[in-house]
């Protein structure tokens, strides 16, 4: 399955060599402010599945969304395809006390 993490373990996690951190909310959502060096891939998109089964499944994955929903039920639908180290913002960016950019 994953892991739901707080804000201090998710951060701690991400800066990891094997991270990779992604953002399932809208482009619109992103665009408006989101985590350095994340990747957006929205889970509402019709492509989600395909962009997320085109990753390794080798890495740690961090993902978040808006307050912990969306990123919560990628987190499960990445476990049903193979992968194996999902972690959650549990809180999402709303709860995120860190930077957050908009490049």
């Amino acid at each position: 399955m994953y892991k739901n993490l707080n804000n201090i373990d998710f951060k701690a996690g991400m800066e990891g060599d094997n991270s990779v951190l992604i953002d399932v909310r809208t482009p619109e959502e992103f665009n408006g402010g989101h985590l350095e060096n994340s990747i957006n891939i929205d889970i509402m998109g019709g492509s989600f599945p395909q962009q997320i089964n085109e990753l390794d499944k080798n890495k740690n994955y961090y993902i978040y969304c808006r307050s912990g929903g969306r990123s919560a039920s990628a987190c499960g639908a990445m476990a049903s395809w193979g992968f194996s180290e999902l972690n959650n913002l549990g809180n999402g960016i709303i709860g995120w006390d860190g930077e957050i950019t908009n490049n």
